[in-house]
């Protein structure tokens, strides 16, 4: 693969959109300014992470109902894990040079930056 403006092959840059969910997915769409593949990747963690970070926060305050906060709770930690599965993957696909689409994500990711995938 080619190198970035980062200086990172597209591929390594793409891996590390994931590595620290939606705040690694904003720093390289604030930084990489030309290379489509590393752009759907960051804006597709942003998205992703960004609703499991979201969804968290919501499932956290419910947790603090008195009796069924633990339903909430189990909730949650499912989603997070689930979440850092899915991370895993994603940094594999995007090592790997695919341009692997997410279901609504991975939509909105194309569309915003412009990046066409394959799958």
């Amino acid at each position: 693969m080619e190198k970035t403006s980062t200086g990172l092959e597209a591929n390594v840059a793409g891996l590390l959109c994931y590595v620290a969910w939606w705040v690694s997915g904003l720093v390289f769409i604030l930084i990489e300014k030309e290379d489509k593949f590393v752009r759907f990747h960051a804006m597709q963690s942003i998205v992703t992470f960004g609703t499991i970070t979201a969804a968290s926060i919501v499932l956290s305050i419910l947790g603090l109902i008195p009796f069924i906060g633990v339903v909430f709770d189990i909730i949650n930690w499912i989603i997070w894990l689930l979440g850092v599965a899915l991370m895993i993957v994603m940094m594999v696909k995007a090592y790997q040079g695919t341009m692997y689409k997410l279901p609504w994500a991975g939509n909105l990711a194309e569309k915003w930056t412009g990046g066409k995938t394959t799958e």
